[in-house]
């Protein structure tokens, strides 16, 4: 929707008196192009260029889009003046771009330059569809390159607003290589350890799609808008077939794995300006993997454990208790252990996996990458999240994760709680084996930090998968197994009743695992374990991941593999 198109026809009927009604005056109406309403354009720009009956999203221009994003004044405009030419010498293109700039009072499709928001500065680009349906050219590739080159050498991030109707014929191939030239631009930008969010906003197709707007680290979408390559007119010209409703809209790509999280206009200078105030305390705050000269592989004293009383009860007894329908799940934890958790979704593949929990947050003023296995807090949850049991997007989620942490040198606080990985034709389909494999060949080199904690259940490769860290801690009633004791009974014995007896033999408790040299350390838990009680465990659990987070930041990331290394040697 466009605020442009304004209501321009005068009400031409007379009075019974003969005089003429009064005129509406141009500009002073708009119609909402999703429900119909006639709407006032002040009304709209106040509710931030969103109809308040139907809450359809009008598209915005950029230099409005900056101003409500920016602190006021930061904002410093590069490259205004920068236009392209005419590649292929089309006819009447020219004079198509002359006009187009005296109608939008633009140059080009795109507005770059450097603010600040909420305190942090950043490269900013707005793509503006008023230009050519902010197609992209020469000029438009050329100016997001040059301030991504700006940004790399300043050590600044960069955030892309993309609305675009994709590649500009009139150019062609010219338009095309823009794709590669901004791509590469980008992807030096990320070399160098920077941030990079792209936010995608109605339309964001064609060429667009298929170079910067799905390279981001961060992908942000705003409700409802169309992203796509291919734009739905020509899918279903080509295929003859009527495409199911909402088809390529951002929700679509949310619950496909594409985009991390669809956020809403008014809360987006919030998100952006709590996204880069993460990165910029990591910046400023974290030793980077290799930088600290240091000869210690592993923290060589181990302060004294307080003495807890171990709780008398049976090796099924804790099978059971791992996996009480009343024991706190990992939302539970994320939502008392963390600070400004961002939830991001997606494996940036095939979809998103809801068993697998995963985003950045704060602990204690720290940024940190938080990876859950989540069974979810009632019936309807677990049927939802899987019972825990994740897939292979969700293995491929938390590993994407994974590495972006080492990216931006943050630690990686796991929390396992699965009775295994799903097993089903599906998941075999997309390479389940394969998934678990690649996130434990990932996890024992990475340069950063990891922990993993096992709150319930730990079953099997399922769980290794987010278990191959420095430490692995464990709750008092929580289980750590080669798988459950009901398969360890049907493959042994060939009988899965006997999974009481198969328990026994397992050596899967907290105590078991602790005397082998499996996990570092066991938490006591209360007696009924629920969400209400649960701060008597994170206390103790937070002080001990301040600690974990402290001795492990000082070593460099050569030494954390190392460390990582040794440590599965030995078992």
């Amino acid at each position: 929707m466009n605020l442009d198109h304004v209501f321009k026809k005068t009400n031409k009927r007379t009075s019974p008196d003969g005089s003429k009604k009064p005129q509406v005056p141009e500009g002073l109406l708009c119609k909402c192009s999703k429900c119909g309403r006639t709407l006032l354009v002040e009304e709209i720009r106040q509710n931030y260029y969103v109809c308040p009956k139907c809450k359809g999203y009008f598209r915005v221009k950029a230099y409005e889009r900056i101003r409500r994003l920016a602190d006021e004044g930061t904002f410093a405009e590069w490259d205004k003046e920068l236009t392209g030419g005419n590649p292929m010498e089309f006819e009447g293109y020219e004079e198509k771009l002359a006009a187009t700039r005296l109608k939008s009072r633009l140059n080009e499709a795109v507005v770059t330059g450097k603010c600040q928001i909420g305190g942090c500065e950043t490269v900013l680009g707005v793509m503006d569809g008023r230009f050519l349906m902010a197609s992209m050219g020469e000029a438009v590739g050329e100016k997001i390159t040059r301030a991504v080159e700006r940004a790399t050498k300043e050590r600044l991030p960069v955030i892309l607003f993309t609305c675009s109707g994709g590649a500009r014929m009139q150019e062609g191939i010219t338009s095309l290589m823009q794709m590669a030239k901004t791509s590469a631009a980008l992807k030096r930008h990320s070399n160098a350890g920077l941030l990079y969010v792209s936010v995608l906003t109605d339309p964001t197709t064609g060429g667009v799609t298929a170079s910067f707007a799905m390279e981001g680290d961060i992908i942000l979408a705003e409700p409802g808008a169309l992203i796509g390559f291919a734009g739905p007119r020509v899918i279903e010209q080509t295929i003859r077939q009527k495409l199911p409703k909402g088809f390529q809209r951002s929700e679509f790509l949310l619950e496909h794995g594409f985009v991390d999280r669809i956020v809403e206009r008014h809360e987006l200078k919030e998100v952006l300006q709590d996204i880069l105030r993460m990165h910029e305390i990591h910046d400023s705050n974290t030793t980077k993997p290799g930088s600290v000269e240091s000869n210690v592989l592993v923290p060589q004293k181990e302060e004294k454990r307080e003495k807890v009383p171990y709780q008398k009860i049976g090796v099924w007894d804790r099978v059971l208790r791992s996996r009480d329908k009343n024991r706190p799940v990992g939302s539970d934890y994320i939502e008392i252990l963390f600070d400004s958790f961002y939830e991001f979704h997606g494996d940036r593949i095939f979809g998103d996996d809801p068993a697998v929990m995963a985003g950045i947050a704060c602990f204690q003023g720290k940024p940190v990458t938080v990876i859950a296995q989540e069974k979810g807090k009632n019936t309807k949850d677990n049927v939802v999240h899987h019972f825990g049991m994740c897939s292979p997007e969700g293995y491929r989620k938390a590993l994407r994760l994974m590495k972006q942490a080492e990216k931006f040198q943050r630690p990686i606080i796991c929390l396992a709680d699965t009775p295994g990985a799903f097993c089903g034709l599906e998941a075999e389909e997309r390479g389940q084996g394969e998934a678990i494999a690649r996130n434990i060949y990932e996890m024992s080199d990475l340069k950063v930090p990891i922990l993993t904690i096992v709150i319930g259940e730990g079953g099997s490769g399922g769980a290794l998968a987010v278990a191959t860290s420095n430490e692995v801690w464990i709750l008092e009633n929580s289980i750590y197994s080669i798988l459950s004791p009901e398969g360890f009974a049907s493959i042994l014995w060939k009988d899965s009743k006997r999974a009481k007896q198969a328990a026994e033999v397992m050596k899967l408790t907290a105590r078991d695992l602790k005397k082998a040299g499996i996990v570092e350390q066991v938490f006591p838990e209360p007696e009924k374990f629920s969400k209400e009680n649960l701060s008597q465990v994170i206390g103790p659990m937070k002080r001990k991941i301040r600690k974990f987070l402290d001795t492990y930041g000082k070593l460099t990331g050569e030494e954390l593999s190392s460390h990582r290394y040794e440590r599965f040697r030995k078992m």
